[in-house]
């Protein structure tokens, strides 16, 4: 059970005795009920509640949409579980904080085109029984050529819980409105492998192209050219400037400094809110 103010406590306690006195099997619903709940900004939050989010392209209107985990053309092969919609939701701050790297973008002539953002766990419990599978390697060619697929735990590439089901978190890139393309990132959205970290062949700190990578093995895409790197820190710049982080292993990634659900990992479907 994650930690609890006293009041809440205290409430919860109540129940839990009056139920193990007249009502054991009450005692043990209730007892689920408050272990599915922890309390964020003095209220209690619910893992299959969906009040603080909102849908993004009702914030940001300017998005582009590719929901990868509603398609078939993801790592896994198939439509993820929990994506009834092909929409995107995060968190109202989250939201908030994108609508302002979205204005500053589109006075430079771009767009972001977002591929994922709030990804409920029974998404990620879906991604972990696809691990699983060692045979099944569909996309492998795809989205990771050069990673056994027995690494992919070990490697960090799936985990049990992810960032993204906290209604944070978005994995995007640029759109050039001029060229009617995405920019070049030296990469693609998902790919497993050293050539997606944001310090490949440069210092993401310092915005300096280096040429130079860690570890003597020579992956298949190989270097990325100063261009590349450059659109990549654009994105970052940009992303970092209004209140979001960055993912060192991940150039797409990023999340909310400050998200209003550091410690909950949701899991209502990704679909239309009705509110």
């Amino acid at each position: 059970m994650r930690k609890m103010n006293k009041k809440l406590f205290g409430i919860a306690g109540g129940i839990l005795f009056a139920a193990s006195i007249f009502q054991p099997i009450q005692a043990q619903a209730a007892a689920e009920t408050v272990a599915e709940a922890t309390v964020t900004a003095g209220r209690s939050v619910d893992i299959n509640d969906s009040t603080g989010f909102v849908v993004l392209s009702d914030v940001v209107p300017d998005i582009i949409q590719e929901v990868r985990y509603f398609s078939t053309y993801n790592f896994v092969g198939d439509r993820i579980n929990g994506y009834h919609e092909p929409c995107v939701l995060m968190s109202r701050e989250a939201a908030q904080a994108l609508k302002a790297v979205s204005d500053e973008l589109k006075e430079k002539g771009y767009r972001l085109k977002v591929y994922d953002a709030y990804r409920p766990q029974e998404a990620v419990d879906n991604f972990v029984a696809w691990a699983e599978n060692l045979k099944d390697a569909r996309m492998k060619t795809y989205f990771y050529p050069q990673v056994d697929k027995t690494r992919l735990f070990a490697d960090g590439y799936i985990d049990a819980k992810s960032g993204h089901s906290r209604g944070s978190a978005i994995d995007l890139t640029l759109f050039d409105m001029k060229t009617g393309k995405e920019v070049d990132m030296g990469g693609t959205f998902d790919h497993f492998g050293l050539e997606s970290h944001p310090d490949w062949c440069g210092d993401p700190e310092t915005g300096k192209y280096t040429g130079k990578y860690k570890g003597n093995a020579v992956p298949k895409e190989g270097k990325i050219t100063e261009k590349q790197f450059a659109n990549r820190m654009m994105l970052r710049d940009v992303m970092l400037r209004h209140g979001f982080n960055p993912l060192d292993t991940e150039w797409w990634h990023f999340f909310l400094k400050n998200e209003p659900y550091p410690d909950m990992y949701f899991n209502f479907p990704v679909e239309k809110l009705n509110k």
